[in-house]
């Protein structure tokens, strides 16, 4: 009896040890399925947010990358009171105060206001909507410069601020930059579609009813890409929690002052073609109209791939290239480019103008991509000396510092442009009333990549400067050797 109670007793613990091996592996299966499923679900949404990302940048840059169409419009067709000539101001303001507001906008919903950020943006499209509706009814020059300079910028810098930040935790620092290189990518799309569609909305219609129809496709199309762009769940309830200070110990560490400075000579340089470039080759260079938004498309294309390329230099680890190196190279090349090309063109040159565009916009284009890699130097640099950081706001300070760039950028045009010509042949571009222009650029573009030499240990760089020196005093010496020799022949004759 009472074996068959003890193998009885055997069998339900052996049974019951089995129910339950079986339960465990059932809900390691379904635990397993949910993290599939999480997965995948995480994916698709990181596909919707990059997706978003892209599709947004049509409202947000498609003016101020074309503006060069409406300036050109504006000159051709004056009908408002003031000097025509600030309307070379309200591009380059528009993109300046765009990104001066970056970096107050960026670290009010790095945190506190994370969980509203779709909120904040839908904001930004109505202030955005209402400028520019608002400027359709404009009579004078500094109704422009309010509408489509300041406070239209400061809409789109309230749909793009929130928008970035969600991108940017979406993606990890691992792919970040790639992201950023994709986006700025549809960005370059933009800029090389709009012009020739608002040009033919100009051309069919007139500008104010264009602007409308712009008005409608920013409200259209922002808040479609607003719901593609949910903010990340590690933000959502983060305003509940004790609020954290900003961490400012990136403040103590050089790079950032040295990139800062780069980026406002970079960006004081790249704003000048974007809003002067259809108008020199309308009045100077003698092309048609069609030759001058043909420049604006030609500027904005090739940066479909810089983007990318750059984003891909700085997260690529088969070629080692430092951040710095990396960011250098697009505006030593923009350097090069507006000395060679732009100031050597001619009238009716139209081949070489078009080089200009091409080589200028894939390098200027793909500067913001190297950004990324700026970011991950910096952070790098805070994990070694163990500090927090907050890569967030260090891109919005990054914007800031390049809106200092443009708006300076801006003013200095107006004033250039008026400065009158310099001692040049007058067949070339250096000649005509926009050389101080081109000058200014090619300076602002190589001193935007002087960023390079921040790693050159100066005892090494010595030595090389003192040989060249001396192989300079040695080129000097050699002339007056060569007529003291003649001179010592002359007198034995």
């Amino acid at each position: 009896m009472r074996e068959t109670e003890e193998i009885s007793l055997a069998e339900s613990r052996t049974s019951a040890r089995g129910e339950r091996d079986a339960s465990d592996v059932e809900q390691s299966d379904v635990n397993a399925e949910q993290t599939d499923s999480r997965q995948i679900e995480s994916k698709r949404t990181k596909l919707c947010v990059l997706i978003g990302s892209g599709i947004i940048q049509l409202p947000i840059w498609g003016f101020a990358m074309s503006y060069g169409v409406f300036q050109e419009y504006y000159f051709d067709n004056w009908m408002l009171e003031g000097d025509r000539n600030i309307t070379g101001v309200i591009g380059t303001t528009a993109n300046g105060v765009m990104y001066l507001a970056m970096p107050f906008l960026f670290a009010l919903f790095t945190r506190r206001w994370a969980h509203r950020r779709q909120l904040a943006a839908l904001c930004g499209t109505v202030i955005a909507c209402a400028s520019f509706f608002a400027s359709a009814y404009s009579t004078t020059i500094w109704h422009l410069v309010a509408t489509q300079g300041i406070t239209s910028a400061l809409g789109c810098a309230l749909i793009y601020s929130p928008m970035t930040l969600s991108l940017g935790e979406w993606y990890t620092s691992s792919n970040r930059a790639v992201a950023y290189g994709i986006v700025l990518s549809c960005k370059n799309i933009v800029g090389t579609s709009c012009p020739f569609m608002l040009r033919a909305l100009i051309d069919a219609y007139g500008y104010r009813t264009t602007l409308k129809a712009w008005t409608a496709v920013v409200g259209g199309v922002s808040i479609f890409a607003i719901f593609l762009i949910p903010c990340h769940p590690s933000k959502v309830s983060i305003h509940k929690t004790r609020a954290r200070k900003i961490p400012w110990h990136f403040l103590r560490h050089r790079s950032i002052y040295f990139y800062s400075i780069a980026i406002i000579f970079q960006s004081a340089g790249y704003g000048i073609p974007q809003t002067y470039l259809s108008t020199y080759a309308r009045n100077i260079a003698l092309l048609s109209q069609t030759s001058g938004t043909l420049m604006l498309a030609v500027f904005n294309a090739p940066g479909i791939i810089a983007s990318s390329f750059f984003g891909w230099l700085s997260d690529n680890k088969r070629i080692t290239l430092s951040a710095q190196t990396v960011s250098a190279i697009p505006p030593v090349c923009c350097a090069f480019s507006t000395f060679f090309f732009w100031g050597l063109t001619t009238q009716g040159g139209l081949g070489l103008l078009i080089v200009f565009s091409m080589t200028f916009g894939f390098f200027s284009s793909g500067y913001s991509a190297t950004w990324g890699g700026m970011l991950k130097q910096m952070e790098r640099e805070s994990a070694e000396r163990n500090e927090a950081v907050d890569p967030g706001m260090l891109y919005g300070l990054l914007n800031g510092v390049r809106g200092i760039g443009y708006a300076s950028g801006g003013l200095a045009g107006v004033g250039l442009l008026k400065a009158g010509t310099i001692s040049a042949n007058q067949r070339f571009a250096y000649g005509t009333s926009y050389g101080p222009l081109i000058l200014f650029t090619g300076l602002t573009s190589l001193l935007g990549g002087w960023v390079v030499l921040w790693r050159w240990n100066p005892k090494r760089l010595l030595p090389v400067v003192s040989r060249w020196l001396g192989a300079l005093m040695q080129l000097r010496s050699v002339p007056r050797s060569i007529e003291t020799t003649s001179s010592i022949a002359l007198s034995t004759v």
